[in-house]
């Protein structure tokens, strides 16, 4: 007997885990919703937000998980602040119900400590894996051997060919002696499963070493090598990288630093979706956090354990689950009726989906669903079962009277659209219920309530065609490569005709395209004067691309061939058009970016075509969504993952997967090794026939599971079929009805597959189980349906009524919007927003003369020359001065040559009149060579290394709720704070009075967005803000001279430009970025202060033409509350 059949039931509601805990879910029990709660649970009861890591493991699964804690949150912290205040009871949700429950003081305790957490929701750590690894790497230093100038990239498939080819060409090439033992093809299949599973065993080890099994093990060791040199040379890093990286530390001779920094940094890790870990993966977490105080939980579902060819490893998840303090399952499904759950029951009763310790579980309904919510529909069973009979007309039969799987599928997709009619036209319903359970109303069933899942983009692509025959709006929903499409084949044959417009065979397979759309008996019987008219066409095409790229062709092409009208008149246009466009825009990148000229634009395509049926496109290549209208959704079972749908059509679950015929490196566990992943690159020796077969048992393991997650879709009603291939023994279905044992193992090979009258008997015994819940029902074919949408009734027609109320006050501002109308002409040297700035556009209105700023006393070298007097004034200059500061690395060893390169860069796209060069410079290096001053301990800009700043942060900061505003800030509040946080000797102290200027903007609300020149980082660490002004201080009609940015005429201009306001919004931006990404943040520890940099005056003393503030840690934490909306007016 397993293990998995002690597992407890968690309570949500019970005491909190700790140390190693799994959670097996199961379909629709909400792992998401469990861990958000349980972020929830452990921040109300103390633990901070900081010290909560939460992982996932993708970017989309990242971002929810981020919304769903952010949403649980601010709902338990409202709902408490709402009961404290006398407000009702929290309802059916069983979490606020315990965090209501106690004394005042405690709820209140509770809720505080949420309202924190949402306050400083950015402080919380919600990553995936690889995300966490990065900032792990980065906080660890040089334990972590992360160089900052390391470039992350996710592809490196044309590094990986390019070194194939290198290698190739060294043993196969023209001098090896011999003929290649294997084809590029063939290694290049090797190459990328060696590399792209970095953490899989490579067999076979030990065969002769002159066969070529032992030579393609030799390659596959070799490319791992040689393409791990490549990458550190060249000083990148793929997004596994990070992962063994870490994983290395925390096994290496530092691990025990390394171990206690995480351990101190997190109490409590909660990790999402976890069945689709890795080994790797799995070694990082239970290394860092697997014992001594941090609580560790686990939350998975092994039945949908699917991803084996993205890397995933239901292995890595069994290894943790055996090994865990705790364990327990999530038992209540918060999608499916009840009904639908029993036929379930019946189905997979017991069933070990692939591996004896993942075994189906029984879960029952949550309360709203105890009765079916579908009603009206032509069959109100909730699991149907459609048996296709050999004896079917359009069902052909091999030798041995099994129907021919072509000819069985086809048939399917016509029942399957006809079905999909009949539902759509029966006046079926959905019914609503309130979480109690109550009726809140119904809905007609439409077509974005019926899903189509299916293994394979061609039977995806069978079903859409069937449902847009019966007029049904079907759309592929992630539908695979775009590179694998028909279009692309066209748009290969296209820029063949183009690469050579006389040539007759090209003209002739062009013409068959969709860019000309001739049929095939046009082609046969056109004359030669029609051929003449396409040449030219091509040769015009051919000069269009040439000169003007791709996106003008196919804007030629469009209109001169009414492109659009013609395509969309044909079924399935919308998708074609789709795919046409999509690829005009990727080959107009590639052809930009690497400057290709068509042939090589052809081999570029080429290429990508060759390559497109290697897995599923995950990025760019993926189809997009041909429509946003409704209709029903076609996808691929991988792709339904985490989605639900009412009605669920599960078509070809009778069939197996796939295994291909030509030999290919297989994937498997080794029980020799502890049931290692290894990969067989060999595809011969005395093992492989072993490792095919171990791969495809594996492989039919995870059918099971493919089945499980399909079904598992279904909100109310899921419809299968069955019909009896030869092949069908070994599918998910045929295998779960026919081979399942009394102990629920189910063997990779089935039994033989049963006559119909035997299939039916057997279904009738499942129906049996479940009386009332699964119909067994004869797939006949009748004559073609088509669906009629709804008339929806005429309307009166009535002028559109503008009844929204217009918040006149909120924006997106930023501090030049707030002081624009305190400056005169305008102001500006780098803009934060187009037309808007933060400098004069001339020189300073008061004049200030060298002996007003005490030109006199002991620095007379401040009578010379600024180095910068001559260049000139305003917004251009200053923007020059900026993109040429970012640019420039300050700690080169030659820094004028350096100066004078990015100068020259940015003349080319910014041109100026600026005289000599090496005047600019000159004035440049000594700006970048002066020390500013005792903040910094007097270091210079050429003390600062480009991995010690950060140029040009950008923010944006919500202003009192942000989009949800629930007040008005003004200035006023801001000098309200600058009067009681900082004393009369302040530098900045006198600035509240002059933020009672009028021309500020009085109030706003909404957000605040702006850019730091530059964040400069120091020992502590410490970070300081610094900001770049180009300001003409001298009178208008004098020279411009060192002694005008005396440290009071910089203070002075400071105040009068209100820059003050700049700095101090600029500082809670740095404040509120560091809280979210420093552990342990303090600003009174970590903010070294404030530097603004007047460069035409920064040639002098050190400190000269800088204003230098160190605000007080008090001060930003308040003004930042205050920003936040603490203390507004409503």
């Amino acid at each position: 007997m397993s293990l998995v059949y002690a597992y407890a039931e968690f309570d949500l509601c019970g005491p909190l885990p700790s140390g190693v805990t799994v959670l097996e879910a199961s379909a629709g029990t909400g792992k998401t919703y469990t861990v958000a709660a349980l972020a929830a649970r452990y921040v109300a009861e103390g633990t901070p937000l900081d010290r909560l890591l939460l992982i996932t493991f993708t970017r989309i699964a990242t971002g929810e998980l981020r919304d769903r804690v952010r949403e649980r949150l601010v709902r338990c912290e409202q709902q408490l602040s709402s009961i404290l205040d006398g407000g009702p009871d929290p309802g059916s949700d069983p979490i606020l119900t315990l965090l209501a429950t106690g004394t005042e003081e405690e709820v209140r305790c509770r809720r505080d400590r949420l309202a924190g957490a949402v306050a400083d929701f950015d402080a919380a750590t919600i990553a995936t894996t690889h995300g966490f690894c990065q900032e792990v790497l980065a906080e660890l230093g040089t334990i972590g051997d992360l160089d900052r100038e390391t470039e992350f990239v996710e592809d490196v498939s044309e590094l990986l060919e390019e070194t194939l080819d290198d290698l190739y060409v060294r043993r196969f090439g023209p001098r090896s002696g011999g003929p290649a033992k294997f084809t590029r093809a063939e290694a290049l299949q090797i190459a990328r499963a060696a590399v792209e599973n970095p953490m899989s065993g490579l067999e076979p080890r030990d065969e002769p070493h002159d066969s070529t099994a032992a030579m393609r093990y030799r390659l596959a060791v070799r490319i791992c090598q040689e393409l791990e040199q490549r990458k550190r040379r060249m000083a990148i890093m793929t997004y596994d990288d990070l992962l063994t990286r870490l994983r290395d530390i925390l096994r290496g001779p530092n691990a025990g630093a390394a171990k206690e920094r995480l351990r101190t940094r997190y109490d409590v890790v909660l990790v999402d979706e976890f069945q689709d870990t890795d080994p790797i993966q799995w070694q990082i977490l239970d290394r860092a956090f697997g014992s001594q105080g941090v609580t560790l939980v686990l939350v998975a579902d092994p039945k949908q354990a699917i991803y084996a060819f993205r890397g995933a490893d239901v292995y890595a998840y069994l290894v943790a689950a055996a090994t865990a303090r705790e364990r327990a399952t999530l038992g209540v499904n918060r999608r499916s009726d009840q009904p639908l759950l029993d036929a379930f029951d019946a189905l997979f009763a017991d069933a070990r989906l692939g591996h004896q310790d993942i075994v189906y579980r029984r879960v029952r309904a949550a309360p709203a669903h105890q009765e079916a919510r579908l009603h009206g529909a032509p069959e109100d069973a909730a699991l149907r079962v459609r048996v296709v009979r050999r004896a079917e007309p359009s069902v052909e039969l091999t030798n041995y009277g099994y129907a021919r799987a072509p000819s069985a599928r086809a048939h399917v997709a016509r029942d399957l659209a006809a079905d999909v009619v009949g539902l759509l036209s029966s006046g079926a319903t959905l019914e609503q219920r309130s979480p109690d359970g109550e009726p809140t109303g119904h809905e007609a069933i439409c077509p974005r309530h019926v899903a189509v899942l299916v293994r394979t983009h061609a039977n995806a692509e069978l079903i859409c065609e069937q449902l847009q025959a019966a007029r049904v709006p079907a759309v592929i929903n992630g539908g695979g490569n775009v590179f694998a499409t028909v279009t692309a084949r066209g748009w290969l044959r296209l820029l063949e005709a183009l690469e050579r417009p006389a040539s007759t065979i090209r003209a002739r397979t062009a013409a068959g395209t969709l860019f000309l759309g001739w049929s095939g008996e046009r082609i046969a019987t056109a004359t030669e004067a029609e051929w003449e008219e396409v040449h030219r066409r091509l040769h015009r095409w051919s000069r269009i691309l040439r000169d003007s790229g791709v996106a003008a062709l196919t804007e030629a092409i469009t209109v001169s061939e009414e492109l659009a009208a013609r395509v969309l008149a044909e079924t399935g246009g919308e998708r074609r058009l789709t795919d046409l466009e999509h690829l005009a825009q990727l080959l107009h990148r590639a052809a930009s970016a690497e400057r290709l000229g068509v042939t090589a634009l052809r081999g570029w395509l080429a290429e990508r075509i060759a390559d497109a049926g290697r897995g599923d496109a995950e990025d760019e290549r993926t189809r997009r969504l041909e429509s946003d209208a409704e209709a029903v959704q076609v996808l691929t079972i991988h792709r339904s993952k985490g989605l639900e749908f009412p009605v669920v059509y599960c078509p070809f679950l009778w069939e197996p997967s796939y295994i291909p015929r030509e030999p290919e490196p297989v994937f498997f566990h080794d029980p020799a090794t502890g049931f290692r992943r290894t990969v067989d690159v060999g595809l011969e020796g005395r093992a492989w026939s072993a490792h095919v077969r171990r791969h495809r048992d594996e492989q039919r393991g995870e059918d099971l599971r493919l089945a499980y997650v399909a079904l598992t879709r279904a909100k109310h009603q899921a419809v299968i079929w069955w019909a009896g291939s030869y092949d069908s023994r070994h599918s998910p279905l045929g295998r779960l009805l026919f081979a399942k044992g009394p102990e629920g193992d189910i063997a990779p090979e089935g039994r033989s597959t049963p006559a119909d009258d035997a299939a039916e008997e057997r279904f009738a015994d499942l129906a049996a189980q479940a009386p009332g819940r699964i119909s067994i029902e004869r797939s006949a074919l009748g004559l073609p349906t088509t669906w009629s949408p709804p008339v929806e009734p005429p309307v009166d027609l009535a002028a559109a009524r503008f009844d929204r109320h217009l918040d006149l006050w909120w924006r997106r501002t930023s501090y030049s919007d707030i002081t624009a109308e305190a400056h005169e002409p305008l102001v500006a040297s780098e803009p934060e927003q187009p037309g808007l700035s933060d400098e004069p556009e001339a020189p300073a209105p008061v004049p200030v003369g060298p002996g007003q700023v005490g030109a006199g006393d002991a620095m007379a070298d401040l009578d010379r020359s600024s180095p910068l007097g001559a260049m000139p004034v305003g917004v251009a200059f200053g923007t020059f001065v900026h993109s040429v500061l970012e640019a420039t690395d300050f700690a080169a060893a030659d820094l004028d040559a350096e100066l004078a390169e990015r100068v020259a860069a940015a003349q080319l796209r910014r041109p100026l009149e600026l005289g000599a060069p090496g005047v600019i410079v000159e004035g440049l290096r000594a700006a970048i060579d002066t020390p500013l001053g005792p903040l910094l301990a007097g270091r210079r800009l050429r003390d600062i290394s480009r991995r010690d700043r950060l140029d040009e942060l950008e923010f944006e900061l919500p202003l009192v709720g942000g989009d949800e505003p629930s007040g008005r800030l003004t200035v006023r509040a801001i000098a309200e704070v600058l009067r009681r946080q900082l004393p009369p000797e302040d530098p900045m102290a006198g600035y509240a009075a002059r933020l009672e200027d009028p021309s500020l903007r009085a109030q706003v609300r909404g957000f605040l967005t702006g850019s730091i020149d530059l964040v400069i980082r120091v020992d502590g660490p410490r970070f300081a803000i610094a900001d770049y002004k180009t300001n003409w201080l001298g009178p208008a009609d004098e020279p411009l001279l060192l002694a005008h940015y005396r440290p009071d005429a910089v203070a002075e201009e400071m105040s009068r430009a209100h820059y003050g306001l700049q700095a101090l919004l600029y500082t809670v931006a740095l404040h509120r970025y560091l809280r979210w990404r420093l552990h342990g943040y303090d600003p009174d520890q970590h903010l070294a202060g404030v530097l603004y940099l007047f460069v035409r005056g920064m040639a002098g003393d050190p400190g000269h033409g800088v204003f230098a503030w160190h605000p007080p840690g008090a001060l930003v934490r308040c003004l930042s509350d205050v920003l936040s909306g603490a203390g507004v007016s409503a």
